[in-house]
């Protein structure tokens, strides 16, 4: 089990003790992201093993989780799978368990990828927030946003796009950055200190959406991805 690495007393982050806490807490006084740390039972690694090799991101469904041979402790495996999917379907999201063998990096030139690799906001057009969780595999990162800038804020960084534009620094050009999600990447400040996730552990953090009291949370997939092992998740 990889444990939790949060940052030592930090306002941003709320820890809490129970599905109940973690879905109602709200969004302000600039908390953007509540954890609710488990130490789960059954075998994560083994479903992973049965379910085999396979290439990008495969979304598994409760009828081939069903059909895999397990061990009592998979079958134990696979009940907290689905149960954490029955808790955020009873809330109107939309869960997806996700088994993620690789992932596409940006291959763009250019002086902003914008993949999964690299640290980001989530955005979305109304109220929304981002549930995560991973099961097996490397955990997910974050990153404090006292401790990151905005890429396209970065002169150098911005002085190329706008070369890229063919532009002024104009409503074309921001419009042209939110077009590319460019504004959604981050790069840590000097001396940043990015943190795990943890194995286990289920998150609720917030998006870049009109309206919203507090910043959105910056997070990444594992830098180290892809490895050996397959990243089992859960996200909404």
């Amino acid at each position: 089990m990889i444990h939790l690495a949060l940052p030592p007393d930090d306002p941003q982050i709320r820890v809490v003790d129970s599905f109940e806490a973690l879905a109602n807490a709200p969004f302000e006084d600039g908390v953007n992201g509540f954890c609710w740390p488990r130490e789960l039972v059954g075998d994560f690694a083994e479903i992973v093993r049965l379910l085999g090799e396979g290439e990008g991101i495969v979304t598994l469904e409760e009828h081939r989780l069903a059909q895999l041979q397990a061990s009592p402790s998979g079958r134990e495996a696979i009940e907290v799978l689905l149960e954490d999917q029955r808790r955020l379907l009873a809330r109107e999201l939309d869960p997806a368990l996700n088994l993620v063998y690789s992932a596409l990096h940006d291959e763009r030139s250019g002086p902003i990828a914008t993949d999964v690799f690299s640290f980001h906001v989530d955005s979305a057009p109304v109220e929304a927030e981002t549930w995560l969780c991973t099961y097996s595999g490397a955990p997910s990162e974050g990153l404090l946003n006292t401790q990151a800038t905005r890429r396209v804020d970065h002169a150098e960084t911005r002085a190329e796009l706008l070369r890229n534009y063919g532009g002024k620094d104009d409503a074309g050009f921001l419009a042209f950055l939110t077009e590319q999600h460019y504004d959604l990447h981050y790069a840590p400040n000097p001396g940043a200190q990015p943190f795990c996730f943890g194995m286990g552990h289920l998150w609720r953090v917030a998006v870049d959406w009109p309206g919203s009291r507090v910043p959105p949370f910056i997070h990444r997939a594992p830098a180290e991805h892809p490895g050996p092992s397959p990243r089992l998740l859960l996200i909404a």
